[in-house]
Parts: structure tokens; sequence; C-alpha cells
């Protein structure tokens, strides 16, 4: 590599983590009270499939490890805003599925939160956004090549 792509490289990828912080700092302040960005997030990723999921695919899904989903579901447990069911089949693997109090949860964080993304999309333009995408998402994609 040349020092050109080297320097071009920290650059970018300075951006990124410090976009990421930014954007997790002020999403973080914005969600309702004791919600935290993974509760967030694991029930927006619910929401959207519509599907149950094992402990174990949310953890790959996340990037995350067990360890660390199996405690983010307990919170979501805990308030409610999951179920955690055995498998009838294998009893050592578990389903999870957002339950209604739980859509609503994911509801009302998003329409904090929403206006917040909106704004920064605005600002930056539209096309800017749309422009940049392909490359976020295949940088995504190289990135999760192991």
């Amino acid at each position: 590599m040349s020092t050109q792509t080297d320097s071009l490289s920290i650059a970018l990828f300075s951006e990124i983590f410090t976009a990421d912080q930014l954007a997790r700092n002020r999403l973080s302040r914005a969600l309702p009270k004791g919600m935290e960005l993974s509760h967030f997030s694991v029930l927006n990723h619910l929401a959207r499939t519509s599907e149950e999921k094992t402990p174990a695919q949310l953890a790959r899904t996340f990037h995350v490890t067990r360890g660390a989903m199996t405690n983010t579901l307990s919170k979501l447990e805990w308030a409610g805003h999951i179920h955690i069911r055995p498998d009838w089949d294998d009893a050592r693997r578990k389903f999870v599925a957002i339950s209604p109090s739980g859509r609503r949860a994911r509801d009302a964080a998003l329409q904090t939160i929403a206006p917040i993304l909106a704004e920064v999309v605005e600002a930056i333009g539209p096309d800017k956004v749309r422009a940049a995408l392909p490359v976020l998402r295949e940088m995504r994609v190289r990135l999760g090549e192991e």
C-alpha cells in the first residue's frame, strides 16, 4: 500500500468511527428512559423481520458474543418487551419474539430518533446520502468477510 492509500484509509475510518460515536451518543440520549441502543436495535430487528430468532442468530446478526446478547435479551424480557420460549424439538435451544409491549416500545423509540436521523440526512442532502450508501454497504460486506 502507498502512503497516500494509508492516509486515505486512516482518514476514512477516523471519520466513520467519530460519526458512529457521535450518532450513538446523540441517539442514546434521545431514547426513552431505560432503553439502551442495543435494546432498540434488537427490538427493531425483531419488529422488521416479524419472525422468531434464536439468541445465537441475534448474536451473529449484531456481531456480539452470545453472553452480550443474553444480557440484552434478559433486560428486554424483564421489561416485557420480548418473549423467550423453548424450542419444542430441542430443549437446549430457545426462540425470541417481540411482544406487543416491545413493539410499542420500539415504535416510541423510533418516533424520538427518526427526526434526529432525518435532520442529519436533510442537512447533508438526500442525493449525497444515496451516493454514499453503496460505498458503506460494500465496506460492511468486506469487513464482515472473515
